[in-house]
């Protein structure tokens, strides 16, 4: 079962530092936990944006409570 988030947030850009010099996170481009440079402010409190990457599709998703919760394609 899959869940998504379904509450309003606020999207911040915060790249991180290897972001900012334009490098990948893995070397093949693809994993199932690689950190965009997207954050999510939820009731005052900032949530990373990971994504899973297989062949060319990818699922954005946030770690609420140790739970991923994925978000909808336009959210973002």
């Amino acid at each position: 079962m899959v869940d998504y988030l379904n509450e309003p947030f606020e999207v911040i850009d915060k790249p991180l530092w290897w972001q900012e010099r334009g490098l990948q996170y893995t070397a093949t481009g693809y994993g199932s936990k690689i950190p965009s440079s997207k954050m999510l402010r939820i009731n005052k409190r900032l949530y990373r944006v990971y994504v899973v990457i297989c062949s060319n599709a990818g699922s954005a998703y946030i770690i609420r409570n140790g739970k991923r919760l994925y978000l909808h394609d336009t959210d973002i």
